[in-house]
């Protein structure tokens, strides 16, 4: 059985989260363009991607979460993906 990678793992709990289609989810994608992600969704993003990766995630890198990328940069800087 494969187990997803990290990457792909980041882009599942989005478009779970977002309901949207896994295809959507790149690097580029970012807060508030798509209507999808509001702020509200943007803290239950948060909230999936601290499960999924067993961290914490500070208040300062939430704010700072501004794209699918940032959010895979904080989550190497909390040593969750690679």
């Amino acid at each position: 059985m494969n187990t997803p990678s990290n990457e792909d793992q980041v882009a599942a709990v989005f478009a779970r989260v977002l309901g949207i289609d896994a295809s959507q989810v790149t690097d580029e994608l970012r807060y508030n363009t798509i209507p999808q992600w509001d702020s509200i969704a943007h803290m239950s993003v948060v909230a999936a991607l601290e499960e999924a990766f067993g961290v914490m995630i500070d208040m300062d890198d939430v704010i700072d979460m501004s794209s699918v990328g940032k959010a895979r940069e904080i989550l190497r800087k909390h040593g969750a993906a690679t």
